[in-house]
């Protein structure tokens, strides 16, 4: 069992589980719906499952198709490790998408489709979007979104609409970040033969592209409020996450320091995600 926690990569699943969440409050506080008691548990939690149990399939997936690659970098991983033969991974992964597929189902068409897709994506990420460049940055960014949209989709079209500026604000941030990373990994990549964005146009023409789409974020960030979606408490904290991202952007472009672009674009976030919460509150 401690084998397949660890192939799944429980940490992330719970944290993506969590952004879905404070999706669900958010769109709750917007929205005002008179869904109390049990049904607003349900679809909590529900939620929270779903989330879990797609991110999970989505790592198990991702280490099936990358058993030879870990197999040299990342030995210890279960499959190359020999703690979870490679048919019983794909098997318990497809496992876990239907489980989250299926429940999501039972809240409603909307959420059903966003995890089905999101399962889709997953499995062609981990098969062949990864190694593209660009299209894997987005995707993650997309996936990371997502989740938060996810959250907002219980309530149907209208908590669909709700979190739509979230939804495009965490995409944007973290497809920034997550091309900074390419940034800092273009020399095991290179070895690899991955075909990233930094390895396809360069380093520099990367650097610009990432700090162009957080600049982007930078500039929206302010419309959750502005919008009345959020409160004056997530334009404080917000304001924090700038200023990180706006350092992160300054040591990539100016100082070509990816490493220290890439944990400042982690810090950025952590305060965005904080920002959503103390806005909804």
């Amino acid at each position: 069992m401690r084998a397949y926690i660890q192939l799944i990569r429980y940490g992330n699943c719970v944290m993506a589980a969590v952004a879905a969440v404070i999706g669900v409050f958010i769109a709750f506080n917007i929205l005002n719906p008179a869904l109390l008691g049990y049904s607003f548990v349900y679809r909590t939690l529900s939620v929270f499952f779903v989330v879990f149990f797609v991110t999970g399939a989505g790592n198990a997936i991702n280490d099936y198709f990358d058993y030879e690659i870990d197999a040299v970098n990342k030995p210890s991983r279960p499959i190359p490790s020999g703690k979870i033969g490679l048919s019983k991974a794909f098997y318990f992964s497809i496992t876990l998408f239907i489980i989250g597929v299926v429940i999501a189902f039972t809240l409603n068409w909307i959420t059903g489709i966003i995890a089905l897709f999101n399962s889709l994506v997953l499995i062609y990420y981990a098969k062949t979007l990864k190694r593209k460049a660009f299209s894997g940055n987005l995707s993650i960014g997309y996936l990371t979104g997502s989740t938060f949209l996810f959250g907002g989709a219980v309530y149907g079209i209208s908590g669909l609409y709700a979190l739509m500026i979230l939804f495009i604000l965490a995409t944007l941030a973290t497809t920034s970040r997550e091309i900074v990373k390419d940034i800092e990994d273009i020399k095991g990549d290179e070895k690899e033969k991955a075909n990233t964005l930094p390895i396809h146009i360069g380093v520099k023409k990367s650097a610009y592209i990432a700090s162009f789409i957080g600049f982007i974020a930078i500039v929206s960030s302010p419309l959750p409020y502005i919008l009345s979606l959020l409160g004056i408490n997530y334009l404080y904290i917000v304001a924090l996450a700038d200023i990180f991202f706006i350092v992160a952007i300054t040591e990539i472009v100016f100082y070509k320091n990816a490493s220290m672009s890439s944990k400042l674009f982690k810090i950025a976030m952590m305060f965005a995600l904080i920002s959503f919460i103390a806005g909804s509150l």
